[in-house]
């Protein structure tokens, strides 16, 4: 969930911030239409996302089809579970999440598949910014006020999230962490659920994704306080970046391709070849950034693979710490 620093005009530069894949190797494919499992419901942020890629795909793909298919369920696990059963050929891909593919099995041991093994990462398609974000009523205008408050009034403070391991939980928990306090956690099932609560007063503070939070921000019905990205975001002109109160501080949001684990090399590269291009197109950084304020990342399947393993690294801790699991 890390970003590296964001500017409009890399968002919409697209190309610029993309690296250039490695030599074909299977380049006949796609012959079919391939489909692409979604861990989240139809109409979400994830899902979002993945309809604006199959839109391109084929101009990419030999003008074969990218059929979105929605398994949701168990925060993600229900789509993870059925991609790491599926045979590594090249006809079944999974939009990434950060709970299916990487963190589901800290968030429920029991989990039937272990998030890193279980997959092939292709490619880091996007990364988005989350705002931590507090009722308009909440006297305190800045991080370092809300910490100065929570250390005078310990459960003194609730926080909203859109479920127990949702990236609005874990942003949170971090922030929490490095800032040495504690609030109450409430959990919703969804982002809209969760802003919807610290808007009617039931929650003082929430982090969601800044997409989720942006119109209520705008609108005067929620305040912005921070950005999770250590350079902010220009969707949210001045609010400064919790890294200025917290140095360090840096996470987000993430989605990318991964397939079932097993695959080989060739088709991997001639994947991550098709969707680098995808994630090149100026129109794809466009919608990317004006609708969920994130940027596209791109690169080779080994960045992916050392994205995954690193975001594992910062959230393994906070869930054994903090005792989290799956609802």
């Amino acid at each position: 969930m890390r970003p590296n620093s964001m500017t409009r005009r890399a968002a919409l530069a697209g190309g610029a911030a993309v690296l250039a894949a490695p030599a074909l190797a299977q380049p006949g494919w796609p012959d079919r239409p391939i489909r692409l499992i979604v861990p989240f419901g139809a109409g979400g942020a994830i899902d979002t996302l993945s309809r604006t890629v199959a839109a391109r795909f084929p101009d990419h793909a030999n003008g074969q089809s990218l059929v979105v298919e929605n398994r949701p369920g168990a925060g993600g696990a229900i789509a993870g579970a059925f991609t790491a059963q599926q045979r590594p050929d090249g006809l079944t891909l999974m939009m990434a999440d950060v709970g299916a593919n990487c963190i589901a099995k800290e968030m429920n041991p029991g989990l039937g598949y272990d998030p890193m093994t279980a997959f092939a990462p292709i490619i880091h398609l996007v990364s988005l910014p989350g705002a931590l974000i507090a009722h308009p009523d909440v006297p305190y205008r800045s991080a370092a006020e809300i910490i100065a408050a929570a250390k005078e009034r310990p459960e003194g403070f609730t926080f909203s999230s859109a479920g127990n391991g949702n990236g609005s939980h874990l942003f949170m928990e971090l922030f929490l962490k490095r800032a040495g306090i504690r609030m109450v956690h409430v959990p919703y099932r969804s982002g809209a659920e969760m802003v919807t609560a610290l808007v009617r007063g039931d929650a003082q503070f929430g982090f969601p994704t800044v997409s989720s939070a942006l119109n209520m921000v705008r609108d005067g019905r929620a305040r912005a306080v921070a950005v999770s990205w250590p350079d902010g975001t220009p969707l949210l002109p001045g609010i400064p970046p919790l890294a200025a109160e917290l140095p360090g501080f840096n996470c987000s949001v993430w989605h990318g391709i991964v397939a079932p684990a097993g695959m080989e090399r060739g088709m991997v590269l001639r994947i991550n070849e098709v969707f680098g291009k995808i994630a090149a197109m100026p129109e794809v950084a466009e919608a990317v950034f004006r609708q969920q304020a994130g940027r596209m990342v791109g690169g080779s399947p080994e960045n992916f693979a050392d994205f995954i393993r690193r975001d594992h690294e910062t959230w393994a801790p906070i869930i054994s710490e903090g005792n989290i699991r799956s609802q």
